[in-house]
């Protein structure tokens, strides 16, 4: 252990090596059964004498703080912490204070345990993930030989964006070489390399509503003026674009939460729009893996002849969160800068994790993998569409959506007080179920749930909608 006491007094010395260990011991930072140093080697590293530290080590003895062990060296002993810990020490006077915007943003959810019937939205299934296949290409990034000292381009793994490149020609039709393609962690900093490039404090974002909050917060975060558009049977209602965006956020293929599919006829507006207006569109294209049917519309970055679609996605949904890898297509005109934007931001993202993914792609394993969990999940999804069909028919409207990871379905008839209460009831009955309202910036204009089927097994769909059921004939 590294152990750090301030000697700032000439006198006193062992006083001061056993009030600054004393502290440490108290507030918690040197916990139960962890060693100290030897007393020859803290005194060697604070350039006092070894006596000097005996007497401190015996004066935490007698208070019962350090009990020795003989050869094996002292040990702190088991205490009660003070009250406050090392904030204690924080004095009075002016504090640094945020920004006023971080104090209006929403505060990160606090991680739930999941839920016996967990219909959340936005988890995959772990289980499903070829760990096996993935430890043997981390091992194989984690040799000597394949590991660099040196820091690497900022744009990521030259392999890795050349598969992902690849990888989107071939499952999404989006036309991009390795030099468009950048690698982030996940989506969310993708969006945020762009907000940084991109918008100044005060320039408008127009986002769908309902829509997608951790984007939303980002761009008001950014100083952003965030505009709420809303979204109909055909998509983002493009004739309600503020004249003023500088950027348009939306996700076309499976708008989130509805899971509507942009029209092509909106498609096209809205690349029009954003030709007239000098503006940027970014396109989410965030679980477009998972399609079950209908014919897939090409993206919004295939139709683009202006440059004007950042396309973003990541790999969190098709394999895991944890591994935080995601990518961002640009046109030639905002490569530099964006790459400058991650350099800037964390230099780049781990360099074994992006080799694995490369290898994983390059291989096949990443479409066998895709073919594997669509299938799993096209099976939950019909399970969960025709039980709430079944349940819920003179309650809930299901909304049309034939791809991603969940459903929404809205209350046909007391939609904010059927929302409200039901909710709470089936997390009191262990069902996790996600309110449409929150993705709401302004005022709901509609009522209902969204429902995730990545945390729940086929067998357990039942059962979670039963207890559902249960709970809405209890409020009758």
């Amino acid at each position: 252990m590294d152990l750090h006491v301030d000697l700032t007094e000439r006198r006193d010395l062992a006083g001061q090596v056993y009030r600054g260990l004393r502290a440490r011991v108290l507030d918690g930072r040197l916990r139960d059964g962890e060693q100290v140093p030897p007393s020859r080697e803290l005194a060697r590293r604070l350039g006092i004498s070894r006596n000097t530290v005996s007497v401190a080590y015996e004066w935490l003895m007698a208070e019962g703080l350090l009990v020795s062990r003989g050869r094996a060296g002292s040990f702190i002993q088991n205490t009660p912490r003070e009250r406050g810990g090392a904030r204690a020490r924080a004095t009075p006077g002016v504090k640094p204070r945020p920004r006023a915007v971080w104090s209006e943003l929403p505060a990160p959810p606090v991680p739930v345990p999941q839920t016996p019937y967990d219909f959340r939205v936005g988890y995959p299934d772990a289980s499903l993930f070829p760990f096996d296949a993935w430890r043997r290409l981390m091992a194989r990034q984690w040799r000597a030989s394949a590991v660099s000292p040196a820091y690497a381009d900022p744009a990521g793994h030259p392999e890795l964006r050349e598969a992902v490149a690849r990888h989107l020609g071939v499952s999404r039709g989006v036309s991009a070489e390795a030099s468009d393609v950048l690698i982030t962690h996940g989506a969310q900093q993708a969006l945020d390399l762009v907000g940084r490039v991109l918008l100044a404090p005060g320039d408008g974002v127009a986002m769908e509503e309902p829509g997608y909050p951790p984007a939303r917060a980002l761009f008001q975060s950014l100083g952003a003026k965030v505009v709420p558009v809303p979204v109909d049977a055909e998509g983002l209602d493009v004739s309600r674009l503020p004249d003023d965006a500088r950027a348009v956020y939306v996700t076309p293929s499976h708008q989130f939460p509805l899971g509507i599919v942009m029209s092509p006829a909106r498609r096209k507006a809205l690349l029009d729009w954003a030709r007239r207006r000098d503006a940027v569109v970014i396109e989410d294209d965030y679980d477009s893996e998972f399609r079950f049917g209908g014919r897939p519309l090409e993206t919004l970055h295939g139709l683009d002849r202006s440059g004007r679609v950042l396309y973003v996605g990541s790999f969190s949904k098709v394999l895991l969160p944890a591994l935080r890898l995601g990518f961002l297509v640009a046109p030639p005109s905002l490569q530099r800068e964006l790459r400058l934007a991650k350099q800037v931001t964390d230099w780049h993202s781990q360099l074994p994790a992006q080799g694995a993914l490369a290898r994983f792609i390059d291989t096949g394993a990443l479409a066998r993998h895709v073919r594997k969990t669509r299938r799993e999940y096209e099976q939950r999804h019909t399970r969960l569409s025709e039980g709430l069909a079944r349940h819920f028919a003179d309650t809930l409207e299901l909304l049309p959506s034939v791809a991603g990871l969940h459903l929404c379905a809205t209350f046909t008839r007391g939609g904010a007080r059927l929302e409200k209460e039901l909710t709470q009831k089936a997390h009191a009955a262990g069902v996790g179920v996600e309110s449409l309202s929150r993705y709401f910036m302004g005022a709901p204009t509609r009522h209902g749930w969204v429902l995730g089927y990545g945390g729940v097994t086929v067998e357990r769909i039942d059962e979670g909608l039963r207890r559902l059921r249960s709970r809405l004939h209890e409020g009758r």
